[in-house]
């Protein structure tokens, strides 16, 4: 079953004030275990990570910055 507009929107809001600071902490902790690599190599993990997370949320994230489409 499809969200609907509103519940996307919550799942949004719920997913980038809860979820994305704990996929940060664990960024963060994953690089450290790496033990200070080298600059590019530590660049290229956090890039790398940064697209990943949003990956799985591209329906959740479609359209709930436009209007609500059931509201005519």
């Amino acid at each position: 079953m499809a969200l609907s507009w509103k519940a996307r929107r919550r799942w949004s809001l719920l997913i980038l004030l809860v979820g994305l600071p704990a996929y940060i902490v664990v960024a963060v902790t994953l690089v450290d275990w790496l033990d200070r690599p080298p600059f590019a190599v530590e660049l290229l993990v956090y890039v790398v990570l940064g697209i990943v997370w949003a990956l799985p949320f591209r329906a959740v994230f479609r359209g709930v910055g436009q209007k609500d489409p059931d509201t005519g």
